[in-house]
């Protein structure tokens, strides 16, 4: 059977688990167990992100769950951001590693954007009203990808959400740097490191994709906001095609 080893940070009020080979496969609960659960009732959903990225995903089920490490959260894990960097993250990448992580950052985006483009452009709101609408949640995930940029060393002017060309040259140049082996140190002399990066930027497209309302309205014939893809996993070099 295929087991799924994940690693969590957790506090008295939240817990984030993640699967620590499939960035982006990460789920938070009120506790520990609760943060699993939702891990594996996403495993179909989170398929259709490595089948994106072309990528092999094996059937995974409860039993087959191992916690390698565990950390404390704090504020950001209360706050609802898997903000931990772990020894895991520290590990080092080779360029296969880095190519693989890559595309499922890129996949994420992919799943995202096609989620997006068959949303209705008034989501439905909770019973109190609040959240954003389509248009607004792409926008939130375009402003965190400019600062996750910036984290890994990326320098570009903060792209328009509306400005498909700008959007996608500030993503080629994310995956540019997540396609580079490395040897775990953070990344641009700041504190990401590459695994954690594309855990947390790949985190972040599939969450909204899959968590937000956008997945729970009606899809209907909304244009697409969707951005073209540039996979690196066939670059030779640091430098994408």
């Amino acid at each position: 059977m295929p087991r799924i080893d994940i690693a969590e940070e957790v506090t008295p009020k939240k817990a984030f688990v993640w699967a620590v080979d499939w960035p982006g496969w990460c789920r938070s609960g009120k506790d520990r167990d609760l943060a699993i659960g939702s891990l594996l009732d996403h495993s179909e959903r989170y398929a259709k992100v490595a089948k994106a990225g072309k990528i092999d995903f094996p059937a995974f089920a409860a039993p087959d769950v191992r916690i390698i490490e565990s950390i404390e959260g704090g504020v950001g894990t209360e706050f609802g951001v898997p903000s931990a960097i772990i020894d895991l993250d520290r590990r080092e990448v080779t360029r296969t590693d880095a190519e693989r992580l890559a595309s499922l950052v890129e996949a994420a985006w992919t799943i995202l954007d096609g989620v997006a483009a068959k949303a209705p452009p008034t989501l439905r709101k909770g019973p109190r009203g609040g959240g954003r609408d389509t248009a607004k949640v792409i926008d939130h995930v375009v402003d965190a990808d400019h600062a996750y940029a910036r984290e890994i060393g990326v320098r570009l002017k903060p792209p328009s959400p509306d400005d498909r060309e700008a959007v996608r040259a500030e993503r080629v140049a994310m995956l540019e740097v997540l396609c580079r082996p490395s040897d775990g140190a953070p990344l641009a002399e700041r504190k990401w490191t590459l695994r954690y990066a594309a855990r947390r930027i790949a985190w972040h497209a599939f969450d909204h994709a899959w968590g937000s309302r956008i997945a729970r309205s009606r899809p209907n014939d909304a244009a697409s906001r969707g951005i073209p893809a540039q996979s690196c996993s066939p670059a030779p070099t640091d430098r994408l095609p």
